[in-house]
């Protein structure tokens, strides 16, 4: 397991290092950079000229090494990440990115593990109770649930959910983790139930989505396992249904969930993104949407190598829990190394 797990690391590197040229490349492809925004705030709100402007950005683009080739600017970059841990110094924010990432990154994992366990839990639990009543009014309402969760976008759903807080219920503070009364305040239960009335959107819209594919496939799979010989025959030997489904159908019928742990975390940090960027909160999605639109390709790189990281980091986690769960992966692989 240990040979596994190095092995699987040391495959990622060069991964990552495909991953980030592709990533620099394609962020540095739209015409403009953060020295176009400059110009475009010292002519629209600061008063100069266009000339006066572009001097100014010109300048900035040249002290920031905007100017550099591509190459160039990507090797830089590249060589502070692996030498000093630097991932380059942002431009809107003007702080380093490492900063904005430390600031806005737990949140997001924070928010987003939230979402994957009760998504996990509430899922497969629905599926299991769907596939034990095939065809019940329970299986029929639960498969219109599934629907829903699948078919509605996340962005229409926060849009409304937006909608009935702000312009129907009256809520006035949108857009915060906390009210404005616990700024600076240490934690305690007030500003934990606080929090929670802010960002149960954020929880909710996500965890739908990702229950209903859960329950789905989970139905799905379960159906199958339990017209397997192996479940007839624990049947037969007079085992209670109850036991014949938990701890012979339900563990096999798990396996493809297990595996889908490893696309599970981005999908979950997207989901959070998309809500995010409605709602205004202070997390990796805002973040990226404002660093693309001015231009701060050193936050829009980081995030995006951050969240392809992740995706390298569920497909291990998801390799190591297939491992625990099924006693023929393990033996699989120690046959392999022998």
């Amino acid at each position: 397991m240990v040979r596994f797990l190095i092995s699987r690391i040391l495959s990622a590197i060069p991964i990552l290092f495909v991953l980030s040229i592709v990533t620099f490349a394609v962020i540095q492809a739209p015409p403009g950079d953060y020295g176009d925004y400059i110009r475009s705030m010292l002519m629209n709100q600061g008063g100069a000229t266009a000339e006066q402007a572009e001097a100014q950005a010109e300048a900035y683009r040249e002290a920031n090494g905007l100017n550099d080739p591509l190459p160039v600017q990507y090797v830089n970059w590249m060589v502070g990440i692996v030498t000093r841990f630097d991932f380059g110094q942002s431009l809107y924010f003007n702080k380093p990115v490492g900063d904005v990432v430390a600031e806005r990154l737990p949140r997001t994992i924070y928010l987003a593990l939230t979402c994957h366990l009760l998504a996990s839990i509430i899922g497969i639990t629905l599926g299991v109770v769907a596939a034990t009543r095939q065809y019940s009014w329970v299986d029929t309402l639960f498969g219109f649930i599934s629907f829903l969760g699948m078919t509605i976008p996340r962005f229409l759903l926060a849009i409304i959910i937006l909608y009935v807080l702000v312009f129907r219920i009256g809520v006035q503070e949108i857009g915060s983790f906390n009210s404005v009364r616990f700024g600076g305040q240490p934690w305690s239960w007030a500003k934990f139930v606080d929090l929670l009335h802010h960002i149960w959107p954020v929880i909710f819209i996500a965890t739908f989505g990702g229950l209903a594919y859960n329950m789905r496939v989970m139905r799905a799979n379960l159906l199958d396992v339990l017209n397997a010989q192996y479940v007839e025959t624990a049947r037969a030997k007079g085992l209670p249904e109850s036991a014949v489904i938990l701890k012979h159908a339900v563990p096999n019928a798990l396996h493809p969930l297990i595996a889908y742990q490893g696309v599970v975390l981005p999908y979950m940090l997207t989901g959070e993104i998309e809500v995010a960027i409605v709602f205004g909160l202070a997390t990796v999605g805002p973040a990226i949407v404002g660093s693309m639109a001015v231009g701060d390709v050193w936050v829009t790189a980081t995030f995006v190598l951050v969240l392809a990281t992740t995706l390298i980091i569920g497909n291990i986690i998801a390799d190591l829990l297939l491992a625990v769960v099924d006693p023929r992966v393990r033996i699989g692989g120690n046959a392999a190394h022998e």
